[in-house]
């Protein structure tokens, strides 16, 4: 198998990815712009240095990502040298493993996404598994125990090479603050290999609920298996708890998981309506992570051109409306439309400052003389008068719809209609 991993094609590939995918440097400080030129001086060296097994990789660079609800997301940054590697074993070792994984299985596989995921949740809820037995892995990335995970690499990988690769990588150490930490515990988020690592643990997962006869999603470390009722979500929770804590020596995090309905449940950032058929609908965390991310945006964006700070808020809002165009429930589109479209007006309302700008921007924007003055001096706030009739008249829906500013509303109906 290290043959294949370092032939010629499948390096090219794993190169062009790795370049694609652009991504910070690791611990060596290497951008993917100096990759291309170290490769030629080194790649020999490297290419030996594997096939003979003794390719040791860097440790990881550890990054905290702040979590919209509280707490941080935990990343580790290989190098870019490294992330090559991991990227060439990704390629020829998900050839071996997912033929083989579950039909219900949906995080990073090919031709596989979050949307086919959240489809067939809703299709289970509508055929009458109206409860959801929603797990919730606890710190599943920390906690991976590396021999339970080698053991099932080992089932299908031969090739010893690649074994203790592998387990070097797992064991490579995290650098914070200058300082390397040894690693016992856990698979990095951050590196090409760590997707499908999870995947193959969470396979025997996979694996005991089909045996069971049950349905259910599982996206990553995400699964939600469908009943018909409370009762019996409660015996699947209680088994299953067991189950992950003897195989595969994982704990469920009782505080997040539940055995609730649907609809009061979140699953890739997406929520159902309560009815027969139910509808999709984007999940109210999901909005508050949009508007914190947009608050950010807007805090930066005082003082500055407006019309390029709609230019900048653009792919932001293109990105989040195409995850969420499955959404069959529109009110919160045209809800979040309103907001950013008063907040760019807050901008404006800041922007003049004084009362006598206020009131000569209003009357150019078309308002009367006595209408503006008055407007302009009404001693109310920023926010307030975002939101008052004066700014909605000076600067309707058509005004930033000619600054080209995404509207929600309308960009959902246009996907939908063509889909």
């Amino acid at each position: 198998m290290m043959g294949a991993v370092v032939e010629s094609e499948n390096m090219r590939a794993a190169y062009r990815r790795v370049v694609g995918n652009k991504g910070s440097a690791g611990v060596d400080g290497m951008s993917v712009a100096e990759l291309k030129p170290y490769l030629v001086g080194n790649w020999r060296r490297i290419r030996e240095e594997l096939l003979e097994g003794r390719y040791r990789p860097q440790a990881v660079l550890r990054v905290e990502i702040p979590k919209a609800g509280g707490g941080v997301r935990k990343l580790g940054i290989p190098t870019v040298v490294d992330r090559l590697i991991q990227q060439a074993v990704h390629q020829v070792m998900s050839l071996v493993f997912d033929p083989h994984f579950s039909e219900s299985s949906y995080g990073f596989r090919p031709g596989r996404s979050a949307h086919q995921a959240v489809r067939k949740a809703r299709e289970y809820v509508a055929s009458g598994r109206r409860w959801v037995v929603d797990l919730d892995l606890e710190k599943f990335f920390d906690r991976v125990n590396h021999d339970v995970l080698m053991a099932r690499v080992a089932r299908r990988v031969k090739d010893k090479r690649v074994l203790r690769l592998i387990r070097r990588y797992l064991q490579a150490g995290v650098m914070g603050d200058g300082v390397v930490e040894v690693v016992r515990e856990g698979t990095p988020q951050g590196g090409p290999l760590s997707p499908l690592l999870s995947n193959i643990l969470l396979d025997e997962l996979d694996k005991e609920l089909e045996r069971r006869g049950h349905t259910f999603c599982r996206y990553a470390d995400d699964s939600n298996v469908y009943v018909r009722s409370r009762r019996a979500g409660e015996r699947v929770m209680e088994s299953l708890k067991g189950f992950l804590g003897k195989r595969l020596r994982l704990r469920v995090n009782e505080e997040k998981s539940a055995v609730d309905r649907p609809w009061k449940r979140v699953f890739l950032g997406y929520t159902m309506t309560w009815h027969k058929e139910p509808r999709l609908r984007v999940a109210p965390s999901s909005v508050m992570k949009l508007k914190m991310k947009l608050k950010e945006a807007f805090r930066r964006g005082r003082g500055r051109n407006v019309g390029r700070f709609v230019k900048e808020l653009k792919p932001i809002l293109l990105g989040w409306i195409q995850y969420f165009r499955l959404s069959e429930v529109k009110g919160i589109f045209e809800e979040l439309d309103g907001w950013i479209r008063r907040k760019l007006r807050c901008i404006f309302w800041r922007q003049w400052k004084r009362s006598y700008a206020r009131a000569r921007n209003l009357m150019r924007r078309g308002l009367g003389e006595k209408t503006a003055w008055r407007s302009a001096t009404n001693g109310r706030g920023p926010w307030w008068n975002a939101g008052a009739p004066h700014m909605s008249f000076a600067f309707p829906k058509r005004f930033f719809d000619h600054m080209g500013l995404v509207s929600l509303l309308d960009r959902i109906q246009c996907l939908q209609n063509n889909s």
